[in-house]
């Protein structure tokens, strides 16, 4: 076993002497040591119910004969971070987690992982460093939060208080209903309750085969979610027992099923850069390109919020990701999984139990995926859109740029009614570099859907949006206006056109006007020169090869 090399011979005795200081047993020395890394904190809904799910993955390890120690890896609420400088922490945090786990996991020399986790970029951050440590390793997600519940409807973070705002300026709501929306949207612990990204890369982590089925949509408060916690810690040790690694798991073709799948459900626009992040540690290469050419092939299955109207505990009660592999079963690579199963066993033992909620492929709500890559003179390494959640009337669309250096500046203009129809809102330098952490955007997004505007308004960014941004809002503009990309260029009254079924972005200027407006073009100062966003800022790569960062300048 690895952990041979801190408790085997003489030469470790003092490491022995440090490790039953634990209080570990002599009975216990010549077992797998699992370390279970968890992300649990008091400030983030989806992560206050892990302590729960910890006793049950500890009693797991146990029961199969392992011995685990637990370890902390901080996290961040993107919902609480969004709108301030805390999003700026936010993307980059995912490669601390990453680094975090790999300096326990290698210092320890631990034989295997469990890793607990929950929200957006946590669970990325894990699975990079499940791949790159290469222990045999198993992912916990901890599950959906329950709908809220206001006056006999249902509630979900996005839609019922960042879309609230924009109502609340323009005198859609009141006061009182405010105050009641902020206490019932989320009503207790987990993920937000749509296809967000939290719950978009756990529905990926399971169809990559980093976690036991049916653990993605499972909730948060479920008994189920306490026995999948448990059976993962025994299956934590058997994959020790196995030599079964991360690289048998995640290979390209598993890599191939998490964005069908993704597509299907009209995932997040932030697996676009998760999923190639993961598989960069992995030594697998996943393009833009290769989001694009599945797309086109998988039909949208699942009406998801927020470009739809099911919550995520409508996916579960439907038959949860075993499903939707049933579903997609055609279309998948038959890859291995953690739980010793592979995609078409799984598939074959499950039931599509609403098949409103998961649709048959010759009734899908789209011929294509959740996911368009567009390119242009404004995008030459690409763009991304959530193109599910755009109605049939805005996948085409011209309007005038209104530029703006930061989503500060557009908010104002956004809130104060000074963006009109027939707008494309540019928000510039908000890129992984130019940011710096290539913040989401959506305080912008759903104050102009609350706004009643997400019909005749676009927005484009080298930032990127939410999982619950809805509408024409296209982000990972690359190369970005910090690197000189041609979003810099572009000034207000400019016309930008979309055209998301031929995949293109343009402003519509000639290449004369171009190229003199590029030799104007002054250099900009970064907005943030100290600390870890500095050094952050200095290695990230592009939104295009999904923001990691480079080894050496």
């Amino acid at each position: 076993m690895k952990s041979d090399l801190i408790k085997k011979g003489i030469e470790r005795l003092p490491h022995r002497a440090l490790l039953y200081a634990t209080g570990i047993p002599r009975t216990e020395m010549d077992k797998p040591f699992i370390g279970v890394a968890t992300s649990f904190t008091d400030i983030i809904p989806g992560h206050t119910a892990m302590h729960d799910m910890e006793r049950f993955i500890e009693k797991g390890i146990h029961t199969a004969g392992g011995y685990p120690f637990f370890f902390g890896i901080p996290g961040i609420c993107d919902g609480i971070a969004m709108g301030h400088k805390g999003m700026h922490y936010s993307l980059p945090s995912r490669e601390l987690i990453a680094d975090m786990v790999e300096t326990i996991a290698e210092a320890h020399q631990f034989d295997g992982l469990v890793l607990l986790t929950n929200c957006d970029k946590i669970t990325p951050g894990m699975l990079m460093a499940a791949a790159r440590v290469n222990v045999p390793s198993i992912i916990v997600t901890a599950g959906p939060m329950l709908a809220g519940h206001m006056k006999g409807r249902r509630l979900s973070l996005v839609n019922d208080t960042f879309e609230a705002v924009g109502k609340y300026k323009k005198g859609l709501i009141s006061d009182s209903e405010i105050e009641e929306l902020e206490v019932c949207a989320c009503p207790g612990p987990g993920s937000c309750q749509g296809m967000y990204t939290a719950n978009t890369m756990a529905c990926v982590t399971e169809a990559l085969g980093m976690s036991l089925p049916g653990c993605a949509t499972s909730l948060a408060v479920s008994s189920k979610k306490r026995r999948i916690a448990f059976h993962s810690g025994q299956r934590a040790v058997e994959l020790i027992n196995k030599n079964i690694t991360p690289e048998k798991i995640m290979t390209e073709k598993a890599f191939e099923n998490a964005v069908m799948v993704d597509m299907a459900l009209g995932g997040s626009t932030n697996t676009v850069l998760h999923i190639p992040a993961i598989a960069n540690e992995a030594g697998i290469g996943i393009s833009l390109e290769t989001f694009d050419r599945l797309s086109r092939k998988t039909p949208h299955i699942a009406n998801m919020l927020p470009g739809g109207t099911d919550y995520l505990e409508d996916l579960e009660y439907a038959g949860g990701i075993p499903a939707v592999l049933k579903r997609l079963r055609t279309m998948l690579h038959n890859t291995l999984t953690v739980s010793g199963e592979k995609i078409y066993d799984i598939a074959d033992k499950a039931q599509v139990i609403d098949p409103v909620v998961i649709r048959h492929l010759n009734k899908a709500y789209h011929k294509e995926g959740g996911i368009a890559v567009l390119r242009g003179n404004l995008a030459p390494e690409g763009a991304v859109v959530k193109q599910t959640a755009v109605s049939d009337k805005m996948l085409r669309f011209k309007g005038r740029a209104r530029v703006f250096n930061s989503e500060e500046d557009a908010m104002k203009s956004i809130l104060s009614g000074r963006i009109k129809s027939g707008d494309v809102v540019v928000i510039r330098y908000e890129g992984p570099r130019g940011g710096p952490g290539m913040r989401e955007m959506l305080s912008s997004t759903a104050s102009i859907a609350g706004m009643g505007l997400s019909e005749s308004v676009a927005l484009i960014t080298d930032g990127r949006f939410s999982g619950g941004t809805r509408g024409p809002c296209i982000g990972h503009i690359s190369p970005e206006a910090m690197e000189g990309g041609p979003l810099a260029i572009v000034k207000d009254g400019d016309i930008i056109s979309i055209d998301i079924p031929k995949r293109k972005i343009e402003v519509l200027l000639s290449r004369k006007e171009m190229k003199d407006r590029f030799k104007g073009l002054k250099p900009v100062k970064p907005k943030i020169n100290k600390g870890w966003l500095a050094r952050y800022a200095a290695f990230a790569t592009s939104a295009s090869t999904g923001a990691v960062l480079r080894n050496s300048e």
